[in-house]
């Protein structure tokens, strides 16, 4: 039967769309650590915010970045920052990286410009 009303063909359902590589939970972490960090911005076509991963961290993240990245420099990571846990990837900026931070994110935690929020980071390996 087709048309209004007709029963879709079966498909597994739910199904999942992979953009990229799934984060592995089987393992350690390649890396782990946590921080506090001052909410910027950084403007584009649109406004974009974000908080620099500290200096003395970035040395981990690159190293880690060599088995978790699907390339393009970023590096697909599990984050909570402001109590709100989210997954994302580090952008690379000036030698170093930055955590994006979604605007579902900022608004559930509130998080605004200019705020001093704690921030967990979880790298770890891909896997296809």
């Amino acid at each position: 039967m087709t048309g209004i009303g007709a029963k879709p063909p079966h498909l597994p359902w739910p199904r999942r769309l992979s953009y990229g590589p799934i984060m592995s939970s089987d393992g350690p972490p390649l890396t782990d650590f946590a921080f506090v960090g001052e909410v910027i911005e950084w403007r584009g076509p649109a406004p974009f915010f974000f908080v620099a991963v500290p200096a003395e961290r970035v040395g981990e993240v690159r190293y880690a970045a060599r088995l978790a990245s699907y390339g393009w420099g970023v590096v697909p990571v599990k984050a909570v920052a402001g109590g709100i846990s989210f997954t994302t990837s580090l952008f690379p900026k000036d030698e170093g990286y930055l955590l994006p931070l979604k605007a579902v994110v900022r608004k559930a935690g509130k998080i605004e410009l200019g705020d001093m929020i704690s921030v967990e980071i979880r790298v770890e390996e891909r896997r296809f």
